[in-house]
């Protein structure tokens, strides 16, 4: 029965027992890792076996290189996936023995970030997110994307999903392999590897976004004040999926820190540093979150009182334009018996009246600040 942190019971284990149907391409003993999204395309990015730390040189099977590191107590076997469809999850699944539950969760995707203990093995769960360079923020500038990446973690291998550009795994394998002496510590060195990358780009994204939220503020608090509200609204919302990524991801590590887990004591000191900088970026999410409600609210007050003041100047005018409609219409009236109606010079009269009493209208409006 496996053990869930974070969800729910599984059900009875299953094992997914259909032929593999995709083929596997291979270049050098690696895989392209910008596969494109097409039918009958493999998953597959990297296959490899490592021997007390060391990488075995060659190509391989996922297989073989299973049946090569089972037999040897130091070894395992990586497999580096890329958006996997369901009939090569099925070989896999067979392969390697994994649930039912957890294949369908690396098919589909979109999962909570999450740790699950299988009998066999280990289902982590980590949501990637990286920050998008932008000259300008608009109110339909995308800031951060966001994918998933998956690791199934057994005795003898460690399996590596991804989906989406967010993340990718190559250089993170390049790096590990050049460092032996923790390659050697076994499949949970490569998870610490990874989960040690998707939050580098955690903090890395965190950084960018508090030079947009800076950006935002001088806008917003600047005598001109040229900040618009859907700007900060798409940062906001660019936000709320920054910290779905972020916040989920610290249950799952608190368990693999944790006295009862199943990592290594020395790899726990390493995941410990991840812990400490997913910590420090939480804190930052919040700040960010908490600074730009500020900022939105200081924004909204500003459009009130700038629509305030136009509603000022509008009525000031419209006052003006009132005395000259009064003027006009009882002297348009045409009665007999009117004051300076058959003077000689009572049209002047009248218009010297009307610019004078606009004139003053104007000053008086404008000493009481509504001009």
């Amino acid at each position: 029965m496996a053990d869930r942190v974070g969800s729910g019971e599984t059900k009875g284990l299953r094992v997914w027992t259909a032929p593999v149907r995709a083929v596997t391409r291979m270049w050098g003993g690696t895989f392209d890792e910008s596969l494109p999204e097409e039918p009958g395309r493999s998953g597959i990015v990297d296959c490899a076996v490592y021997v007390d730390g060391v990488r075995r040189p060659g190509q391989i099977d996922y297989r073989a290189a299973l049946e090569e590191a089972r037999a040897k107590p130091d070894a395992f076997v990586w497999l580096g996936l890329n958006a996997p469809r369901a009939e090569e999850m099925e070989g896999i699944a067979e392969a390697f023995g994994l649930h039912e539950l957890a294949v369908d969760d690396v098919v589909k995707a979109g999962q909570r970030p999450k740790l699950e203990r299988y009998e066999d093995f280990t289902f982590l769960v980590l949501r990637s997110a990286r920050y998008i360079p932008h000259e300008t923020l608009s109110e339909h500038a995308e800031v951060v994307e966001t994918g998933q990446v998956m690791l199934l973690i057994g005795d003898h291998f460690v399996i590596t999903v991804r989906h989406g550009n967010a993340c990718t795994l190559r250089d993170v394998r390049r790096n590990l392999e050049e460092r032996p002496e923790l390659l050697r510590l076994g499949t949970w060195a490569v998870a610490y590897a990874v989960t040690d990358h998707v939050v580098d780009l955690y903090v890395e994204a965190a950084e960018r976004l508090e030079d947009d939220l800076d950006v935002v503020e001088e806008k917003v608090f600047s005598r001109e004040g040229t900040a618009q509200v859907q700007q900060i609204y798409q940062l906001k919302r660019e936000m709320v999926e920054f910290k779905r990524a972020v916040l989920p991801l610290q249950r799952p590590i608190m368990a693999l820190v944790s006295e009862t887990s199943e990592v290594d004591k020395e790899l726990r000191r390493y995941f410990r540093d991840v812990q400490d900088h997913l910590t420090r970026t939480v804190e930052q999410i919040a700040g960010f979150d908490d600074l730009l409600n500020s900022i939105l609210q200081a924004r909204l007050a500003q459009v009130s009182v700038e629509q305030n003041n136009d509603m000022r100047k509008i009525a000031s005018w419209a006052g003006i334009a009132a005395f000259w409609t009064a003027v006009a219409g009882i002297y348009g009236m045409n009665f007999d018996k009117m004051p300076e109606l058959h003077w000689q010079y009572g049209y002047p009269i009248i218009f010297a009246v009307m610019v004078g009493g606009s004139l003053f209208l104007y000053r008086l409006f404008r000493r009481s600040g509504w001009l």
